[in-house]
């Protein structure tokens, strides 16, 4: 054998002998590619998604007897029990790294389908790569609601988004008043200047306006800001009955600090989720933290109306390093087995059966960990059968608040100030 064929052959070997995730697809798997932040201010979130992503991959090539979609039964039974296989990357946070990692997974990983990415602005660009190559993507956290007005075919999402989970928001401040006789006339907008941070800023305005609040402040700051003084200072002399913030972790934290340093105390501050339930965010402010109201698809109190919270719990803390189930990787452990139960359901790989197996899913409510009506795609992809909680931290915990027949304790108005909490110490 001459030099040339034998390092024909070598080359030919060493394709063969590859592990898998090296460019090499196993017969019999499917391949999702998986996008999150893991490094940067919401890290944790990211890492959290990933665990909960290996906990419903783990559900699924394992006989496991759990009540949730592919539980009973090894893989994926209509594709021959094939496996699945997640290919995972970072993108920092960067819409243009979420896109090059989302082309550079479809043409040269081949996978099946595309999920993530935790960020409204990044989904939007990996998403449009894959409206382009005509390859399913399935959204489980992303909530800016432009990302299901844009006439794609391909993209679909589990999510509430920020209309809806605003729409809760004012729900409870319409319901909270009836109920206690506390007036609530005025409101505060604060956001982050985002594709998300901007889109929930101008629902919460028009909401405001449509229920006859006074918008008397309504405040934009960069993403990457690392003051927000002026801002507060705003905040502090129209002093709104309702603030509503939509920040991310490290301003989240860097807005309570200032609210500390400056002595601004919101009687009612209703967050738009991210940052306020990053599980960094209690770990970090402590008492700090203490009446911040969030809006959230779940919380683990729910866990005494739906049984099969603890039982993922017990399987994602394997994956998670001992970390509890939060708001983020619930959603992405739900999203993640919805795209796989419609993968199954096509009982193929090829695109365009699973984009149609999507359009008709239909998840009831008691295969979910979520306190949704279940799961079924309208023609823009999003799911009509979701909805949002409302919980509060009170006593270093979140405790659900809203709505009042999921409740498992009363709202704490007004929020404890600083020399109260102060005192808790």
């Amino acid at each position: 054998m001459n030099r040339r064929n034998s390092l024909l052959v070598a080359a030919v070997l060493a394709y063969a002998l590859a592990p898998l995730g090296q460019g090499r697809a196993a017969e019999h798997e499917v391949v999702i590619g998986v996008l999150y932040p893991l490094t940067g201010s919401v890290a944790q979130v990211g890492i959290d998604a990933v665990a909960a992503v290996k906990t419903a991959v783990e559900i699924i090539n394992e006989d496991v007897d759990l009540n949730v979609p592919l539980g009973p039964g090894v893989g994926l039974p209509n594709l021959g029990g094939a496996k699945v296989r997640i290919i995972v990357v970072d993108h920092g946070g960067k819409p243009d790294v979420g896109q090059a990692e989302a082309e550079r997974m479809i043409t040269q990983e081949k996978v099946h389908a595309l999920f993530g990415a935790y960020y409204s602005s990044v989904t939007a660009t990996a998403s449009q790569v894959a409206e382009r190559y005509q390859v399913p993507y399935l959204n489980a956290e992303s909530t800016s609601p432009k990302l299901s007005k844009r006439g794609f075919k391909w993209f679909f999402r589990t999510t509430p988004h920020d209309g809806e989970f605003t729409q809760v928001m004012f729900d409870f401040m319409r319901d909270f008043q009836k109920r206690t006789g506390v007036k609530l006339n005025s409101v505060g907008i604060l956001h982050e200047d985002s594709l998300w941070g901007t889109d929930s800023g101008r629902v919460q305005r028009e909401m405001s306006e449509s229920g006859g609040y006074q918008v008397v402040n309504d405040i934009a700051y960069k993403k990457t800001t690392t003051s927000l003084t002026a801002e507060v200072q705003r905040l502090k002399a129209a002093a709104p009955d309702v603030l509503l913030p939509s920040s991310y972790t490290s301003d989240a934290m860097l807005f309570l600090r200032t609210a500390k340093e400056l002595d601004y105390n919101p009687k009612l501050l209703i967050s738009q989720n991210a940052g306020y339930t990053d599980p960094t965010f209690l770990k970090t402010l402590g008492t700090d933290a203490e009446g911040v109201i969030t809006r959230s698809p779940f919380n683990s109190d729910l866990a005494e109306t739906i049984p099969l919270i603890d039982k993922v719990n017990a399987r994602f803390k394997k994956h998670s390093n001992g970390r509890d189930l939060s708001d983020v990787p619930v959603r992405a452990f739900t999203g993640f087995l919805t795209l796989l139960e419609a993968i199954n359901r096509a009982g193929s790989t090829e695109p365009e059966k699973i984009r149609q197996a999507l359009t008709e899913t239909d998840i009831p409510a008691d295969q979910l960990i979520v306190p949704w009506r279940g799961i079924k795609f309208g023609p823009d992809g999003h799911n009509v059968l979701q909805r949002g909680i409302l919980m509060q931290v009170q006593n270093g915990k979140y405790c659900t608040i809203y709505p009042f027949d999921l409740a498992s304790c009363e709202v704490a108005y007004p929020m404890p100030t600083w020399a109260e909490k102060a005192a808790m110490k």
